[in-house]
């Protein structure tokens, strides 16, 4: 059985354990990952993943990088709008079980193996809350980004409004572990995925962060009443 990515005590992995662990939880993930992402999203990341590519704002036949790829479903979205992409993913059963024409690379966000200035975009769904440094992350996206290329992320976040994040609990804390219980046999990982959004610092720690790696124009945007948060910026 496969070590829990949560502590004993519900705590949540920081460091080399948390980057170990969380790539084994989506190994084993993998199989029924799409699956169970549209039925915990109520359908919505479709939605979600439109928003992220219509944010871009790049011409048709950009190269495009998606981090942490996992199936592929981002990746197909930018085809089907007309993008060359590429995705990388250090799960090495998320590349096996991905879909769709682009290439894949096994690799980490923090450490592309891309030259630099040889991207036109770069996205991330859902998946910034995963990676140990984020400043590290987002100073490798400046690295092989291109002047004017652009970077859009979107994740999950906990929405301001209280009513909203009633709403927000009640259904990703409570009813999200269960399901994936239930559906996907593996409780532990569907109760880190909604305690994971205390990984994701707050949307002014975010601007801070891309700007200091070197990004412009860079804002948050709140989807679905705060439940979702888009991060965008161009880089200088």
């Amino acid at each position: 059985m496969s070590a829990p990515v949560l502590g004993r005590d519900g705590t949540l992995p920081q460091g080399d354990d948390k980057r170990r662990s969380v790539e084994a939880m989506f190994d084993r993930l993998a199989p029924g990952y799409e699956r169970m992402n549209r039925l915990i999203s109520l359908g919505l990341d479709r939605r979600w993943r439109e928003a992220c590519v219509v944010t871009l704002g790049l011409p048709r036949r950009s190269l495009v990088v998606d981090l942490a790829c996992g199936t592929g479903d981002l990746c197909r979205d930018l085809v089907d709008a007309g993008q060359h992409a590429v995705g990388l993913d250090v799960s090495a059963g998320m590349l096996a079980a991905a879909r769709g024409s682009s290439p894949l690379v096994r690799a980490d966000g923090a450490a592309a193996p891309l030259r630099t200035g040889s991207v036109d975009g770069i996205t991330c769904g859902f998946a910034l809350r995963n990676f140990v440094d984020l400043g590290e992350v987002f100073a490798e996206c400046a690295r092989v980004l291109r002047r004017g290329g652009r970077f859009v992320a979107v994740d999950a976040s906990v929405p301001r409004n209280p009513v909203m994040r009633a709403g927000n609990a009640v259904w990703f804390r409570g009813a999200v572990p269960l399901l994936g219980r239930l559906l996907a046999h593996d409780g532990d990982a569907y109760r880190y995925l909604p305690k994971s959004t205390a990984y994701l610092p707050p949307p002014d720690e975010l601007i801070r962060l891309l700007t200091d790696a070197g990004f412009g124009d860079v804002a948050t945007r709140d989807l679905t009443g705060g439940s979702v948060l888009l991060l965008e910026g161009t880089r200088a």
